[in-house]
């Protein structure tokens, strides 16, 4: 049904890729989700204020503030297509990460309440009335949410969306917790003993424990997440794949929002070789990533010395030795600059961000092993800092 429905309602549904094509993805799983919430809402509302439920008008509030949030993305998804201005010369694209911010606090929030309303009906306990209709009622809120959560999380991992991924997730909450709100209607009925506060009260715990997930899912992107490891792995092929290309180093990926990546790197070549003949290769690398794969990256040229076997031993020696500390190590950029009295060896030195050695204890490390080979060294370290995920 969701493919149907796509079909039907997203012009050009195929080219997901497409950012004005993602924006109608979004805008439109937005609608659906208001149009079905406030159904829902509506209809829970009516028979839980009939019944005197507490769980059950909580749960119709639930579907209220899931209409909000669904307003909340079809918001984030028109903002974060705005087009990039002056102000803002990356785009608006983390629009989309600050409305799934806003949909999991909202989560939390509603999680609060219905914690806060079950306690006091725990206390001050009502008589709530059981009847088909409210049976009815909530089977039928089980079933259009199960639809709902597939139909989100479809869309979000078709166009990479963690606010979609969130109301999906939101959507499974309220499965779960109309579910319990109906177990313990059926209960109350067959024993006279009154569940309801205690099920508001397990589901609103529920609602906040998963609300702290979403939250921490929504604000890495904002802080500034290490980029995805298959993305890098990916650029690392793709700028190897190039004749010339000696290494590649020291790569940062900049996340301005989705489909709006950016990529900066050095890459090692022959300084035998012609410089505009490798000029010409970063040149032809930089636009095939933003033809093929959307990424603006910038290429920084570093010139090899490949000419001099004793400056390539030492290089090697040297980089076998660093990642003996840590495999994830790795050094670049080295010359030797040789004197009367001593040689400048200078080069530099890749550290994971989560290695237990500092910058100046690794620099120390390192500088003293070098000195083992070559003891009239005198070693110039620049640690660079890496910037991608630990596991590459």
């Amino acid at each position: 049904m969701t493919n149907l429905l796509v079909r039907l309602f997203v012009k050009n549904w195929q080219d997901s890729d497409n950012p004005a094509v993602r924006t109608r993805y979004g805008q439109f799983a937005g609608m659906v989700g208001i149009v079905c919430n406030v159904a829902l809402s509506l209809a829970k509302g009516i028979i839980g204020l009939l019944a005197g439920s507490v769980s059950i008008v909580a749960d119709a509030v639930n579907n209220l503030s899931d209409a909000a949030s669904n307003i909340v993305s079809l918001l984030g998804f028109k903002m974060a297509s705005k087009p990039a201005d002056p102000h803002h010369p990356y785009g608006h694209g983390r629009f989309e990460y600050l409305s799934g911010l806003v949909v999991a606090i909202l989560v939390a929030a509603v999680g609060i309440e219905l914690v806060q309303t079950s306690i006091d009906k725990i206390a001050n306990p009502t008589p709530t009335e059981f009847s088909p209709a409210i049976v009815a009622v909530l089977v039928l809120s089980i079933l259009v949410k199960f639809w709902m959560m597939f139909f989100s999380r479809t869309i979000a991992r078709r166009i990479s969306s963690e606010t979609l991924e969130a109301t999906a997730v939101d959507s499974r909450n309220d499965v779960i917790a109309t579910g319990a709100v109906l177990v313990s209607a059926v209960i109350s009925a067959l024993t006279g003993i009154d569940l309801d506060g205690w099920a508001g009260l397990a589901v609103g715990a529920f609602i906040i424990w998963s609300s702290i997930g979403l939250i921490k899912d929504t604000m890495n992107p904002l802080l500034g997440t290490a980029p995805d490891p298959e993305l890098v792995e990916h650029i690392r092929s793709k700028i190897m794949g190039y004749p010339g290309v000696l290494g590649t180093h020291d790569l940062m990926v900049h996340d301005y929002g989705p489909g709006r990546q950016f990529a900066s790197a050095h890459v090692e070549m022959a300084v035998e070789t012609d410089p505009m003949e490798s000029h010409d290769t970063l040149d032809n690398i930089e636009q095939d990533f933003k033809d093929e794969d959307g990424l603006i990256i910038t290429l920084h040229y570093d010139p090899i010395v490949t000419d001099d076997p004793h400056v390539q031993d030492l290089r090697n020696w040297i980089d076998e030795q660093v990642r003996a500390i840590d495999p994830r190590c790795s050094i670049h950029d080295l010359r030797t600059v040789p004197g009367p009295t001593h040689v400048n060896v200078i080069f530099d030195c890749m550290r994971p961000a989560d290695l237990p050695l500092s910058a100046d204890e690794l620099r120390d490390r390192v500088a003293g092993i070098v000195k083992e080979k070559v003891p009239n060294a005198v070693c110039k370290i620049t640690i660079d800092e890496s910037y991608v995920s630990p596991e590459q």
